[in-house]
């Protein structure tokens, strides 16, 4: 595949914080690449390199003439007062007709163009920044964050979007499961390099971990036989009969190099302080009205719901389900109706707002001391602070130093340890990696007390809920079934929705002229042709992980096999050199089915690109 992008030798620092240091990575035409890293990895940094908005130190960022690069802009590109389509259509340069086409692909309906933009949800405007970047036929994507406050409804059709995309990209994201549906690569930015991985996120941490221990136990390995040369050297090095011996063990303990293995990042484990477990009724719900004085958002609300439940409030953004979050928190008042809370039971509140209440001159550990129970220790403290990002003597940062993502973070991390009976939680993984996301999910779902929850991130739902309540048209419903059963309902009314809204492929030529009618349609087996070519690349792609994991394992006894020959020359070992030749011809077999695996994917995809 022909390169777009070549990072050579790339360096960047922050004052005394390294980025980047001398890293590199090559990405080709048509790879659909998954980005991780910690917080404050440089994942953000890199993209704005890449895309020329910010140098690096040193190093270089080739892009490739054949590169048509569209990343989603942080800031709006929308005019005030601007109808969808007119925004389409200055921002493209593309006919109205194209613009309606691909916008239908987003679920834009006619009535939908003819909206004022800033009438729009977040999830609908989201969908017209997508739209215009197709609009532009670019064959790479950037998109940095594009989950962050989509409904599922949204998220539903960019899954769908990039799977269909005949291009490639690179996506930031801290949700799993968005990442798996929708990357087949893996780049993570770590301790200053880039290291780009073949496979999906599950394959990258496997091999990664795997690698780790491989090279663990090679040290040992390496540490034992310098302690067995040692000793032999210890022995007899006076004696005048060993003493040539001696000094060949002290050559080899010489030529033993230890691999240099990264320091790992610190596992994110969060545990929460327990609560006493109650049996009863956590909330009732009888007639309630959700809304403000202007503007009822939802009514006739009957719900009961267990203690110790963990509910996911669902719906499309603008349906109201901050609203009855902010009324279940008692921030907003009922129009009507009325909800009662259980006996006995402290709620903990949290929204991006609540930031606002910190005193600017408190500490992250202050801070944290204030919310905790008196009975928390100072170590549970900061094991929480480290848990949210806070490690080391970024403890004694005062709030005013923080930026907003820090501020939620600590918001988050003294309500957890506020022990509180009933958690109200509004976008609780915003301004977290991934792996602080899942240990989070992780915590709350062994939690004993009663979870209510916004969130977009699939993972963390898919983790934590156990029940469903959904917010639509107006009116407020527990959902029989799991998450699961939830999103497959939706992708079966999304469907529907999008056979209706798009035209059929054949009435316009690529001016935008109506064809004439052929009086024939177009082969409905073209579409099972596709499909089962996807079909079979996925396959491939899944035997060509298991390849190189196969090559990774044979190159490490190969190299083995060879270093100890060199360790001992004068030694013949007729099975030794039996086992080094076998491995040398299951290596270059392997090698010889990777390549014609990578070679009947690259037809496969060119086959597909034809055929649309």
């Amino acid at each position: 595949m022909k390169s777009l992008f070549q990072i050579s030798n790339l360096s960047k620092r922050y004052g005394p914080k390294v980025i980047f240091d001398r890293a590199e990575v090559r990405i080709a035409a048509g790879e659909k690449i998954g980005v991780i890293g910690r917080n404050g990895a440089g994942k953000s940094t890199l993209f704005r390199m890449m895309t020329g908005e910010e140098e690096p130190d040193e190093g270089e960022i080739v892009r490739f003439p054949e590169l048509r690069l569209a990343y989603l802009e942080q800031l709006d590109p929308f005019q005030p007062g601007e109808r969808v389509i007119a925004f389409l259509e200055r921002y493209t340069k593309r006919e109205t007709w194209a613009c309606g086409k691909v916008a239908a692909r987003f679920q834009l309906g006619p009535e939908d163009l003819e909206a004022p933009i800033e009438a729009l949800s977040g999830g609908y405007q989201m969908r017209v920044k997508l739209a215009a970047m197709l609009l532009r036929e670019p064959n790479f994507l950037m998109l940095d964050e594009p989950t962050n406050y989509l409904d599922l409804h949204t998220l539903i059709l960019l899954e769908k979007f990039l799977a269909d995309y005949r291009g490639g990209f690179l996506i930031i994201s801290h949700d799993r499961e968005f990442l798996k549906r929708t990357c087949n690569e893996t780049l993570e930015i770590e301790n200053g390099k880039i290291t780009l991985y073949p496979g999906d996120i599950e394959a990258y941490l496997a091999w990664k971990a795997e690698r780790r221990e491989q090279r663990l136990r090679q040290n040992e390995n390496v540490e034992k036989k310098r302690r067995q040369l040692q000793a032999f050297v210890d022995r007899f090095r006076a004696k005048s009969s060993k003493a040539r011996q001696a000094q060949s063990k002290l050559k080899q303990i010489a030529r033993l190099q230890k691999i240099e293995i990264e320091q790992a990042s610190p596992d994110v484990s969060i545990r929460i302080p327990p609560v006493t477990v109650r049996k009863g009724v956590a909330l009732s719900c009888e007639a309630l009205a959700i809304g403000y004085p202007t503007k009822r958002v939802a009514e006739g609300i009957d719900l009961v719901i267990e203690r110790g439940r963990h509910v996911a409030i669902l719906g499309d953004n603008g349906e109201g389900k901050t609203t009855l979050m902010k009324t279940l928190a008692g921030v907003l008042e009922p129009l009507s109706g009325s909800y009662t809370w259980g006996k006995t039971l402290e709620i903990g509140y949290f929204a991006q707002h609540t930031t606002e209440m910190l005193d600017p001159a408190d500490t992250v550990e202050r801070y944290l001391y204030k919310v905790a129970p008196s009975d928390v220790t100072r170590q549970e403290i900061r094991d929480m602070a480290g848990a949210f990002l806070f490690r080391g003597e970024e403890v004694e940062k005062e709030v005013r130093v923080l930026s907003g993502g820090e501020r939620a973070r600590l918001c988050l991390a003294g309500l957890l340890l506020s022990r509180r009976d009933v958690l109200l939680l509004d976008e609780p993984t915003n301004h977290l990696d991934f792996e602080t996301v899942e240990a989070l999910g992780t915590a709350l779902r062994d939690f004993a007390g009663t979870v209510f929850f916004i969130s977009h991130d699939r993972t963390f739902v898919h983790l934590l809920a156990d029940t469903i309540v959904e917010i639509r048209g107006g009116r407020v419903l527990a959902h029989p079934g799991t998450y699961d059963d939830y999103v497959y309902h939706l992708e079966c009314l999304l469907e529907e929705e999008l056979s209706r809204l798009s035209p059929p492929e054949e009435k316009r030529d690529g001016k935008g002229r109506e064809k004439p009618s052929s009086g024939s349609a177009k082969p409905k087996s073209a579409y099972h042709e596709r499909k089962a070519i996807k079909s079979r690349i996925t396959k491939l792609q899944t035997q060509r992980t298991a390849l190189e994991g196969e090559i990774e394992r044979l190159s490490q006894e190969k190299e083995r096999l060879l270093q100890e020959i060199l360790d001992d020359p004068t030694r013949y070992d007729p099975e030794r050199q039996g086992r080094l030749d076998a491995v040398s011809s299951e290596l270059e077999a392997a090698e010889g089915r990777w390549i014609s695996i990578e070679e009947e994917i690259e037809t496969l995809r060119n086959t597909l690109e034809a055929a649309s």
